[in-house]
């Protein structure tokens, strides 16, 4: 392949290879979360990243004349295919197909990938990893969200984040759907319209002015993008802002009298009874502007923040959203014939909060780096072997050099770009002594960082390096 023919490596914006530090915490958050989600009772379940497209749906896309447009979808033969964009609406089809086998209240945890069609950017990614837990069926509403919002402050916890670290805010969609209905907006485009404003009211580049202009005609972003509003009227509009600025959940239940928002009141107040039993009251707080952007909840909805700045690689600070968000549904399994059956779930997006806990550095990172055997000679490579098999036959991670014609300072490099903390190093004088000698390659340079012992010590003097 001549030189203008060869390929330029890269990704795709929003997409990232993970590696070294970064995927070691990626993957003990993952068994952090899991064993926590595990110890509240949920049992794991795994579906297909490729579902039906008619049977997952569409809840993501502003533009209503194009409402896949936030999904990746694929032909397949006769029907339309769609990767999955979140782990909602797969559970949804596989309870409405599974039914019968399941237990009346369904408790079930899936840590997946998911995928997204959208902009890139701080922390935001076309595809990355979730970690849902739902409950599924006829519950008591404020025992089963409780539940959540305890399962949320006692996973982060785990996961290393400190009480006054982040706020789990909640609300309840209908507060929003008794005064839309007030204000006679009706349509169900226009009230969708009216919701995703709101939801992006702490989004970057935002704010009070940004969410009015969505709710006006349209808003222009910096770039010059126009994206076209709930087109409400100028007393609509104040209404609402108004009804934003409102923070105490009694001075709300004293203003707003609709009946469906009283109910919302009504139902985040037993919420927080059921809260006082447990031990992370005092993490939840009330705000009236989270109504998720999604169109299936109807009811609780819950958006967890940061307490603290992030900044991207460039030293810039960025704002990344919600680490873990969830609500109630109570239609999304009855789209499908015969089955309606309630739902209310959360969902931690394990990259984002990976994202975070690298920028703090507080969770340790064990060194998974292997100890390497050297190859001196090739006439000892059954030696070597019999070391390199009794290291791992005491759970040792360790290699063994893959090319005995290399020096040992071609290997000493190899070892230390690698990260490797101990190296054995046995030559004819080893061998012939029955001795073993170990250099430590994280020691001080200039200080004698190799010491040679018996070969029966060997476990016991390797454990001190690692």
């Amino acid at each position: 392949m001549n030189k203008e023919n060869k390929l330029i490596p890269g990704l795709p914006p929003g997409f990232e290879d993970r590696w070294n530090k970064k995927l070691i915490l990626k993957k003990k958050l993952i068994n952090i979360i899991e064993n926590n989600f595990i110890n509240f009772g949920f049992e794991a379940l795994e579906t297909p990243s490729f579902e039906i497209s008619e049977n997952i749906g569409s809840f993501l896309a502003d533009d209503n004349s194009n409402p896949m447009s936030d999904v990746f979808s694929f032909k397949d033969g006769e029907k339309k295919i769609t990767l999955r964009y979140d782990l909602s609406s797969p559970l949804a089809r596989f309870v409405a197909q599974n039914n019968q086998e399941l237990p009346s209240v369904y408790k079930r945890y899936a840590i997946q990938n998911v995928f997204r069609n959208e902009k890139a950017g701080n922390a935001r990614y076309r595809e990355f990893t979730q970690a849902d837990c739902d409950i599924v069926g006829n519950v008591n509403p404020a025992q089963a969200n409780a539940e959540l919002c305890n399962l949320i402050a006692s996973t982060l916890k785990e996961c290393g984040l400190k009480k006054n670290q982040f706020v789990i805010n909640v609300s309840n969609r209908k507060i929003i759907q008794g005064l839309m209905d007030d204000l006679k907006i009706i349509q169900e485009l226009q009230q969708m319209k009216v919701m995703r404003a709101i939801d992006k009211l702490y989004k970057p580049g935002f704010g009070l002015k940004g969410v009015e202009d969505l709710l006006k005609k349209e808003r222009k972003d910096k770039s010059g993008a126009i994206t076209k509003g709930a087109n409400l009227n100028e007393n609509q509009v104040t209404q609402i802002i108004n009804f934003l600025k409102i923070k105490d959940l009694n001075e709300l239940k004293r203003n707003y009298k609709n009946p469906l928002t009283q109910e919302g009141i009504s139902e985040l107040e037993d919420l927080f009874k059921i809260l006082n039993f447990g031990d992370f009251a005092d993490q939840v707080k009330t705000n009236f502007t989270i109504v998720r952007g999604l169109a299936y909840y109807d009811g609780f909805c819950v958006e967890t923040n940061l307490n603290f700045k992030t900044t991207n690689n460039k030293g810039k600070e960025v704002e990344i959203g919600s680490i873990c968000s969830g609500g109630q549904y109570n239609k999304l399994i009855s789209r499908f014939k015969g089955v309606d059956i309630p739902g209310t779930g959360i969902s931690i997006g394990v990259d984002r909060l990976l994202f975070a806990m690298l920028q703090l550095d507080q969770v340790k990172v064990e060194n998974q780096k292997p100890a390497i055997v050297c190859v001196m000679d090739e006439k000892f490579l059954k030696n070597y072997y019999e070391i390199l098999n009794k290291l791992r036959d005491n759970n040792i991670n360790s290699e063994i050099f893959l090319d005995s014609k290399k020096n040992l300072g071609k290997q000493l490099t190899y070892a230390n770009k690698r990260g490797c903390p101990v190296a054995v190093i046995c030559g004819e004088n080893e061998f012939n002594q029955n001795k073993i000698t170990l250099k430590n390659l994280l020691g001080i340079k200039g200080e004698n960082n190799q010491i040679t012992f018996p070969k029966e010590n060997l476990i016991n003097e390797i454990k001190k390096f690692i």
